[in-house]
């Protein structure tokens, strides 16, 4: 039998967080400043995408935006809590 393999626990540093909206979005413009917040604090890296911009993120985003991802993977949109996102940068 072989020991359960675990994912290396990533530093925040070495996380990306990347918030999917548009312009005159008002949600966004928030979420955008708790992302900022929060990644400054961790020591993570972030970046913006633009879905009116990008036609695959717009098919799969267009409802829930602002999204946010971590490392490529979904994890909320709508409204970004901090501590959440705090949590999940430190996993």
């Amino acid at each position: 039998m072989s020991p359960l393999l675990r994912r290396a626990k990533k530093k925040a540093g070495e996380r990306v967080v990347t918030l999917i909206g548009k312009p005159g979005c008002h949600l966004c413009d928030d979420a955008r400043e708790v992302v900022a917040r929060v990644c400054a604090e961790a020591g993570a890296a972030w970046e913006e995408k633009d879905i009116t911009r990008d036609e695959e993120l717009h098919r799969a985003y267009w409802e829930q935006i602002p999204v946010v991802l971590v490392d490529g993977e979904q994890h909320t949109f709508w409204k970004v809590d901090p501590g959440r996102l705090r949590r999940a940068l430190e996993e």
